[in-house]
């Protein structure tokens, strides 16, 4: 006898990709004096995997103390990084660059 009752598992559909089924992610920033807030939108990115690559690049840049990223699957996600120092374009480009994404046109 073949049982018809389904189960829940509390599985949800993922949005864009298959790596996880996160739809949203959201990191809270701590502004502290001498801080400057710089926010950048980033096309390509769809789950928390692409917003911890993307965090990994923009941390390793010199004097970022914080990188919060609010996700948009299937958009552009805005990118707020805290610095210390002005930050250069370029090297803020090829850090999104070098994590698979890139800066929408008119940012940065």
């Amino acid at each position: 006898m073949v049982s018809t009752e389904r189960m829940d598992l509390g599985l949800k559909d993922a949005a864009g990709c298959s790596c996880c089924s996160s739809s949203t992610a959201s990191t809270p920033l701590d502004l502290t004096e001498g801080v400057q807030r710089i926010e950048i939108a980033v096309d390509g990115m769809t789950c928390s995997h692409c917003v911890a690559s993307v965090t990994e690049e923009l941390s390793a840049l010199e004097s970022v103390q914080e990188v919060g990223v609010e996700l948009n699957p299937g958009g552009a996600s805005t990118v707020t990084i805290l610095s210390t120092k002005v930050l250069d374009v370029d090297r803020v480009r090829a850090a999104i660059d070098e994590a698979g994404y890139s800066l929408v046109d008119g940012d940065a």
